[in-house]
This record gives C-alpha cells, sequence and structure tokens, in this order.
C-alpha cells in the first residue's frame, strides 16, 4: 500500500524564493539520485503567510520498508540538508506517514 511521507518547513519571505529554488536545484535531485527502490514522487506545496511562508512536501513511497531505505531505521526523522536549514526559520523535527487509502481524479 503506498505511503505518503509529509513535511513542513517555515521561512521568511526574504528567504522563500531561495529556499524553493534550493529545493528544485539541489535537495529534489539528490533524493532522486539515492535512487531509492519504491520512491515515486516527490510534491513540494507553498503557502504564504504574511510574516513567513510554509512549504510542504508530499512524498511518495511503496512502502515503509522504502521509507526506511531511504531513511534509514529512524525514518520519521525530518530529512533537512545543512543548505536548507541555513534558510528554514523552523521545520517538522519528524515527518508524518499515511496509507493511501484511495485516490481519484476527475478529468
Amino acid at each position: 500500500m503506498p505511503i505518503k511521507r509529509i513535511w513542513h518547513g517555515w521561512t521568511t519571505p526574504e528567504n522563500a524564493e531561495a529556499y524553493e529554488a534550493l529545493l528544485r536545484r539541489e535537495v529534489f535531485p539528490s533524493i532522486e539520485a539515492k535512487s531509492i527502490h519504491g520512491y515515486r514522487s516527490i510534491e513540494l506545496l507553498r503557502r504564504d503567510q504574511g510574516d513567513e511562508v510554509e512549504f510542504m512536501t508530499i512524498m511518495t513511497f511503496d512502502s515503509i520498508q522504502s521509507v526506511i531505505d531511504f531513511q534509514g531505521d529512524d525514518y520519521q526523522r525530518s530529512y533537512v540538508p545543512d543548505a536548507a536549514r541555513a534558510v528554514l526559520s523552523r521545520w517538522d523535527q519528524t515527518a508524518a506517514h499515511f496509507e493511501l487509502k484511495e485516490m481519484r481524479s476527475y478529468e
């Protein structure tokens, strides 16, 4: 059953563009370069909240074992590279993991 790994990070409006660019240019490609069996995708969501900007990532894996292969035995621990820590104000220390029970698409 697919697993969704959900994580949040916050930054200042001044650092938001730099953080988003860092994700696209370095963080996401480095995750994909790990070639983790069962890793399927990553989604990026952004919400401006005035004095801070919230980012959410939703990673999709085939199973919890695939998440463990990505993050290790302490798989709930956040994956926040040093470059991201430099521009984030705060972030979730752990990621939440949900089983995908149903997905419908309408076109």
